[in-house]
């Protein structure tokens, strides 16, 4: 049997919301988890009876932070059609860090949001960003309905206060995304169809997954492989690791690492310990490259073909959005850019233009600062060489996060750059 097409897949939304246990639940209902796993939890006293569902999830991310593999991690999560490896978010750093740092980019997300607590802060943040990270298909669920009483006027209501902030963070036609009213808790429409809720004739959790599609890989774009890591491996040399973004690339391929412009061929490329012939976009592979020792390639530079080196910037143009800042942001600001594995210190040199956030027309010329909330058009200039491109041309590498004091300030996307000579 071939195997299914895979997904990666967010969990976002406010905290405590339900996302783990959303989770949980749904893997318990398919089977992935059984029964005794779940006691086991119960048995561990009243907390352990409010959240034996979250903690399925959050002990498999435990499992994993210390590199051992549980079962459940081992397991595919699987609906009829697609298979996914689910990214939880539980805050801000994790969600950007696995975003755009990480190798897993989302294909799309699950935004959860509690139907007695209704749209707060990190729901409307959460949406932001994915929206400017380029996840462009969601399923909302309207999670917590045993406590307003499966009422559907409450589940009315609220999905046409998210449709509006959708549209408002810049979403197209967020009304056709399904919204699906669950009590994950007590396991309402999160597999099974429930009977306390016979108003809503949309899909049970699960099946709404299967509305997702598939990204196109692309494979026609120049080839983009933001290096990770580098090693040495004895008996076979310079070895680099990371996922291709786009592009395709095979063994015998001339590569050239910008900024630092060095060369090198392709030996080989592997991918799960197995060589394979060629590699294209979504594939993790380390690739063994002649000519550079391991001291001559750095992670955050891009691999490219040589006939189409990554593009170096002397400075570029942005649209962001001002997820979180104590005060306010101004010209001359220099926090740490993350763009796909590169974090360098940039300076906002200007703010030419403040957005409507809803809208995204222009409210006000040359504006003195900006803050939290606020959506914008900034130009920035790396303090040292940086490999990025414009959303235009190569939407993967275009985007970034913002950080400073240890939190996501902001996320953007790059709309026009000037190539350093």
């Amino acid at each position: 049997m071939a195997e299914k097409p895979h997904l990666n897949l967010a969990m976002i939304g406010h905290v405590d919301h339900g996302k783990s246990t959303l989770v949980g639940r749904t893997f318990y209902d398919t089977g992935e988890i059984d029964d005794t796993v779940i006691k086991k939890f119960e048995e561990m006293g009243d907390k352990g009876k409010t959240f034996k569902f979250a903690w399925v999830m959050d002990s498999v991310k435990e499992e994993r932070e210390r590199g051992l593999t549980i079962d459940l991690a081992h397991r595919k999560f699987e609906t009829d059609k697609y298979y996914f490896t689910i990214i939880d978010a539980p805050g801000h750093q994790d969600f950007v860090k696995n975003m755009i740092t990480g190798t897993s980019q989302a294909d799309a997300a699950i935004l959860v949001v509690a139907a007695d607590d209704g749209i707060m802060p990190q729901t409307r943040e959460h949406a932001a960003l994915a929206y400017t990270l380029g996840v462009s298909q969601l399923v909302v669920v309207i999670n917590k309905m045993d406590l307003v009483d499966f009422k559907e006027d409450t589940y009315n209501e609220l999905k046409d206060g998210l449709v509006e902030l959708l549209s408002g963070i810049g979403y197209k036609n967020p009304e056709n995304f399904p919204y699906v009213p669950t009590s994950a808790f007590e396991g309402d429409n999160v597999v099974n169809p429930s009977e306390k809720m016979d108003w809503f004739d949309g899909p049970t959790f699960i099946s709404a997954l299967d509305s997702f599609e598939v990204p196109e890989k692309p494979i026609d774009k120049p080839l983009r492989i933001p290096v990770q890591d580098v090693y040495s491996i004895k008996g076979v040399g310079t070895v680099p690791v990371g996922r291709v973004e786009t592009g395709k690339v095979k063994s015998g391929d001339e590569l050239i690492f910008m900024p630092s412009g060095n060369k090198a061929e392709i030996k080989s490329i592997e991918m799960h310990h197995e060589e394979i012939p060629e590699a294209e976009p979504g594939d993790n592979i380390g690739f063994n490259v002649r000519g550079l020792s391991r001291d001559e390639i750095k992670r955050g530079e891009v691999a490219s073909l040589s006939s189409s080196p990554a593009t170096v910037v002397e400075e570029f143009t942005a649209r962001i959005a001002v997820l979180q800042h104590p005060t306010a942001i101004t010209a001359g600001y220099t926090p740490v850019f993350h763009a796909h594995t590169a974090q360098v210190a940039c300076e906002i040199t200007e703010i030419p233009q403040k957005l409507d956030p809803k809208s995204g027309e222009v409210i006000e010329e040359n504006p003195d600062f900006i803050k939290r909330g606020d959506m914008a058009v900034i130009k920035v200039k790396p303090s040292r060489p940086l490999v990025i491109e414009k959303a235009s041309d190569i939407p993967e590498l275009s985007r970034f996060a913002i950080r400073d004091m240890g939190q996501t300030v902001a996320a953007g996307a790059v709309t026009d750059l000037v190539e350093k000579k």
